[in-house]
């Protein structure tokens, strides 16, 4: 009997750096160390919360107390669990059938010995809603980037919608996963507001008992270590929150308002194509429209052809421009994702 050969999968050769758990189920950016940070404070927090302060609160106020804590706690580490460990949007890179045929096209003769020749052009135009937008060729992917993505250096991946890479939630925030990192800091400012103002009401009402803080600190030092946790970070959060409520309702992407994508220039107002026209279709094109399905194939099995095609090749040059329409079936689809994007 032939021994059993082991089936690799793709996400056990993916070109990135990102991280992979439960058979590729799970995926995260390589470093995470600030992910578990976030977890182990909103955890820590949350949890002194719900074992010194809420049984008091529950006693002297109203029962709903802990079961609104705890639905708020959930609903925040869940959206979080759900940014960190999806695919934010990666778009995949060419393979080397592409980059040779690539280097067919745009091949000109005598072209090394010409004193007029010049390297290919590393942008295109395409028209998105009757705007021009430039489209960057990516050297590591070898694509032409679509609108709106960007290549990040940290993960080492282009992503589709490429909004920032968060340390905090441990991945980049991208088309896939946009709507869960708001809500994981929209739930977050509501999280922190909420203990903030019970642990607070605790304190005072203790200080009503004793009338001396000292003594407070003493009984319930928990509480004051909750509060302090809270009135720092609570603001923050907030901003953050009200940032990307901003973002959503003007359909923009936090690397476009950074870089003034749809600033006022030379007095006149540029006019964002994204835009599906007012606050209420923009939030509910974000927020509530399908989530795309992954382009990477990460459980796929690795067959012979496919990782002869995936190796890198040191013969193409890094200068090498890639046309809008490429040659593999895997890549139909991302070329059939590009053209809803500028439709």
């Amino acid at each position: 009997m032939a021994p059993s050969q082991k089936v690799t999968k793709k996400w056990e050769i993916f070109a990135g750096r990102n991280k992979f758990f439960c058979d590729g189920h799970l995926m995260t950016a390589p470093n995470s160390g600030v992910f578990y940070f976030t977890v182990i404070l909103i955890t820590a927090t949350s949890g002194l919360f719900f074992v010194f302060d809420c049984p008091f609160l529950a006693q002297r106020i109203t029962p709903a107390i802990p079961i609104i804590g705890g639905i708020l706690f959930i609903f925040t580490l869940s959206s979080l669990f759900r940014t960190a460990f999806s695919d934010p949007g990666i778009i995949p890179r060419a393979s080397q059938d592409e980059a040779a045929y690539i280097e067919k096209q745009i091949e000109v003769p005598n072209s090394l010995n010409s004193p007029t020749y010049r390297p290919p052009p590393r942008t295109k135009e395409v028209l998105v809603k009757g705007q021009t937008v430039k489209l960057k060729y990516c050297f590591t992917c070898k694509i032409f980037r679509p609108p709106r993505a960007s290549h990040c250096s940290l993960c080492d991946n282009c992503v589709d919608r490429f909004d920032h890479h968060c340390p905090w939630v441990g991945n980049c925030v991208g088309k896939r996963n946009y709507r869960f990192f708001y809500m994981f800091i929209v739930s977050l400012a509501f999280l922190a507001v909420f203990i903030f103002s019970c642990t607070t009401t605790h304190i005072v009402m203790l200080l009503k008992e004793d009338n001396q803080f000292i003594d407070v600190v003493k009984r319930t030092p928990s509480s004051v270590i909750i509060a302090i946790i809270c009135f720092c970070s609570v603001w923050s959060v907030i901003g953050l929150a009200g940032f990307h409520t901003y973002l959503t309702t003007s359909d923009q992407t936090t690397n476009e308002d950074i870089k003034g994508s749809f600033s006022s220039k030379g007095g006149q107002q540029a006019i964002n194509p994204y835009s599906q026209g007012n606050i209420c279709l923009n939030c509910f094109h974000i927020l509530c429209g399908p989530i795309t399905p992954s382009l990477i194939d990460r459980r796929g099995v690795v067959t012979d052809e496919y990782r002869t095609q995936m190796q890198a090749s040191d013969k193409y040059n890094s200068a090498t421009v890639p046309p809008l329409v490429v040659m593999q079936p895997g890549m139909d689809t991302l070329n059939k994702h590009y053209s809803m994007d500028v439709s």
